[in-house]
């Protein structure tokens, strides 16, 4: 078998950015070039049915070798990563054995990941730790998750011995713009229920995610020339200001924790005639999220009232839902999912998604599919690692979760 970090920087170094806001599916092209490369590995290590359809969804499984009927289980993973932060030309680094201090990523730039600022990275000492120079993401963010099923999935094809059912895998293009799952076949996938590996560290475990929306607010201003502008002009950057005032401080992101949702003003393009907002609006209860929105529309009233009707558009725009409601009446996958974990002497932290995941939306397909994480931290960003040894359990996770509805 290829060497886990091997594997993982083959997928690394190819970029996959998504891109929102797109009418094509996939929204990027290169995504395509991974999935193309997964489909042509998982033909040679000797999955079945290997597919890549249209679309860029790679499908493929691994029959049962058992004399007895058990459930088909299904391994998701996506392969694009975020837009935020370039994600082409990663210049990868290992740390061999971390240290537990802080890491100087990139000396002529000043980028230095601080213990103090990321606490969690001592959990990694004595652990080889994959980072970059800090100027792009590593895209562990799902490049990991891919790479432990494929590893899991050629464990299991190379050693006939260990019994399993029907396995069945799956990758995704768009996931980082929620749109992962639109044109996902899963009668075709054809499993019971499903675990998706995207993102969160070692041991996470998560059936409950945001219920997402997502707010576009455009101000209409009316320019004029500075010197003669009283009475006349309205400038659409102030009004936008003005805007995102009205809004609680509190629930900002930076303000927020594990089931506290937020409004996040994510981008702000403008000029005095116009500026475009583009807002991500999120919260695990869904009444919650229904006062967040209706505060958009009440700060758009009074802006209008202030200005005049039409300076200020709101168009509130659902993405996905919280799976909790979905996943409850099949409490057993996350039960089964923690006995794993604890046979091998890892702690299960069940905790909520503070984002979305395609298993919320396969969920609402009928497809159960609470989350696994796949040992990294510090996702969507500069600071972004995960380590070898963590991956290496991850997919030992996968095995025993294999292994434990085997015996049933």
């Amino acid at each position: 078998m290829k060497d886990i970090t091997e594997r993982f920087l083959t997928y690394v170094a190819i970029d996959t950015q998504s891109k929102a806001n797109q009418t094509q599916f996939p929204s990027t092209e290169k995504q395509k070039d991974l999935l193309r490369l997964l489909a042509e590995e998982m033909k040679a290590m000797g999955i079945s049915d290997v597919s890549i359809d249209e679309y860029g969804y790679v499908y493929g499984s691994i029959p049962s070798n058992m004399d007895k009927k058990v459930p088909a289980i299904g391994f998701i993973a996506h392969a694009d990563t975020v837009e935020d932060m370039p994600g082409n030309d990663i210049k990868y680094r290992i740390v061999k054995n971390y240290d537990g201090k802080d890491i100087v990523l990139n000396e002529e730039k000043g980028i230095v990941m601080h213990t103090a600022e990321f606490p969690h990275m001592l959990n990694y000492v004595g652990q080889d730790l994959i980072v970059t120079d800090g100027t792009t993401l590593l895209g562990a963010d799902d490049k990991a998750g891919i790479t432990e099923i494929l590893y899991a999935a050629e464990y299991m094809l190379e050693h006939p011995e260990f019994k399993h059912g029907d396995i069945k895998i799956a990758f995704t293009p768009d996931e980082e713009v929620g749109r992962g799952v639109d044109f996902f076949d899963v009668k075709k996938f054809g499993a019971d229920f499903g675990y998706t590996m995207d993102g969160g560290g070692l041991g996470e475990l998560s059936f409950e995610n945001f219920n997402a929306c997502s707010g576009f607010v455009t101000i209409h201003g009316t320019n004029s020339h500075p010197g003669s502008a009283k009475n006349v002009m309205v400038n659409s950057i102030l009004v936008a200001m003005e805007f995102s005032a009205m809004l609680p401080v509190h629930e900002r992101p930076e303000s927020t924790e594990v089931y506290e949702g937020f409004s996040h003003l994510n981008n702000l393009n403008g000029n005095v005639e116009e500026t475009k907002m583009i807002y991500m609006i999120r919260d695990h209860d869904r009444q919650k999220l229904e006062e967040k929105k209706a505060r958009f529309v009440k700060a758009a009233e009074y802006l209008n009232f202030k200005y005049c009707e039409g300076t200020v558009e709101v168009v509130l725009k659902d993405s996905y839902s919280n799976m909790r409601e979905k996943i409850e009446p099949c409490m057993e996958l996350i039960d089964n999912a923690k006995a794993a974990m604890e046979s091998l002497g890892i702690t299960p932290i069940v905790k909520p998604i503070r984002g979305g995941t395609d298993g919320a939306r396969l969920s609402y397909m009928g497809l159960p599919c609470p989350n696994l994480g796949t040992g990294g931290c510090n996702a969507h960003g500069r600071y972004e690692c995960n380590t070898k040894e963590n991956m290496e359990q991850c997919v030992q996770i996968v095995l025993e979760i294999v292994k434990g509805y085997a015996a049933l």
